[in-house]
């Protein structure tokens, strides 16, 4: 018999149920990568992830007979219904066997949360801010994932998707660029030399960890402002842009962290992280006692590097901000001789023009993750 057990995320031993039930699913698979624990359970903790301060989400498990086959987590994002003037919900933590009868199963629940709720749409996969990877992959299954910014999920989920009525919203496409084929356009080179000449806009580069971290109010309020016009984009709370920059501090290489300044303001970032999805599959989510040692060798290790945010504020969009990033891309590259594999991940399909500045940098669109939508 199959039911659907809502999860009480004041009980312990639901929460693991949800949180470990992954492992078992990817047990065989050399592709994906683990979230770390901590990551993972503060999700579900209703005290420390800002999202549950301004919005509603509920978390399900499927069980079969005694055994976990799946789970989902649906959610209202109030803020971004009230930006948009919409009425929808979204899907996320969605991972199961191959067992559309749970799948189905899982997805009204979903329905009849959303409609009790007076919601009339469902999109997803779409989670709980920025650092939740978007869509269901449905191509580029045979390349491990980028450490936990990007989904990963067995080719089988897009049939169980599709089969719920589900239908394309957008596709987000991440870019693989070989370093020794990384050739800056000299139209993009000469803009970004005549707008530093200029003076106008200027690359920051940071000196030390600490000198980053001082500039971290001034990188979230960028950020905040970055993506008004994007497909995804709501407001965040202050305590959600401190959460974001707090955990891409925490993992962050200064040397790689690269800002656009006008006067003393930041007006444009890009940041890039060395790939430590190796140390994250040998840790398995545990960070003691050895995972955050070998995180840190692999950090020295990886030969690829991976972009996962880079946006420049709408004003200054058009006057050559764009060209300078791509400037700092290219100087980072040949500053850390390391590298050999850089990764563009979860450019919207929506932003033309960044796509195109891609492919002109020799970029191979290598994986594409799907969000959909269904009317209910």
């Amino acid at each position: 018999m199959l039911v659907i057990e809502k999860v009480d995320t004041e009980n312990k031993k639901q929460v693991r149920r949800f949180v470990e039930l992954p492992f078992r699913i990817y047990a065989n698979c050399p592709q994906w990568v683990p979230p770390l624990n901590v990551d993972a359970y503060n999700q579900l903790n209703r005290k420390k992830h800002p999202f549950h301060e301004h919005s509603a989400v509920e978390f399900f498990i499927a069980v079969r007979d005694g055994r976990d086959v799946g789970r989902i987590a649906a959610i209202e994002n109030k803020p971004f219904n009230k930006y948009h003037n919409e009425k929808t919900a979204d899907f996320y933590f969605f991972e199961c066997e191959n067992d559309l009868e749970a799948a189905t199963a899982l997805f009204n629940t979903v329905f009849d949360w959303s409609k009790a709720r007076g919601l009339d749409t469902v999109i997803g996969p779409k989670g709980m801010g920025p650092l939740d990877g978007y869509g269901i992959l449905v191509f580029g299954h045979e390349h491990r994932q980028t450490m936990t910014m990007l989904n990963y999920n067995h080719a089988y989920y897009q049939s169980l998707v599709e089969a719920q009525g589900f239908v394309k919203e957008v596709d987000f496409v991440s870019c693989y660029l070989p370093a020794d084929k990384f050739q800056l356009p000299e139209r993009v080179k000469n803009i970004a030399e005549r707008v530093m000449q200029r003076g106008h806009l200027k690359v920051k580069k940071f000196k030390s960890k600490k000198e980053l971290l001082q500039w971290a109010d001034r990188i979230g309020a960028a950020y905040n402002n970055a993506f008004v016009r994007n497909w995804e984009y709501y407001p965040l709370t202050q305590r959600e842009i401190d959460f974001v920059v707090g955990n891409i501090m925490t993992i962050a290489d200064h040397r790689l962290i690269k800002i656009i300044t006008h006067d003393d303001d930041v007006v444009g970032f890009l940041f890039a992280f060395h790939d430590v999805s190796a140390a994250l599959q040998r840790a398995k989510g545990r960070l003691f006692p050895f995972g955050l040692i070998d995180i840190l060798l692999e950090m020295r290790r990886t030969n690829k590097v991976s972009g996962n945010g880079m946006g420049i504020l709408p004003e200054h969009q058009g006057h050559g901000g764009n060209a300078l990033l791509y400037y700092a891309m290219g100087n980072t590259l040949l500053d850390f001789s390391q590298f050999a594999h850089v990764e563009m991940t979860q450019v919207a399909e929506t932003t033309e023009q960044m796509r195109a500045d891609l492919k002109n940098l020799n970029g191979i669109e290598y994986k594409n993750n799907r969000v959909y939508r269904k009317e209910i």
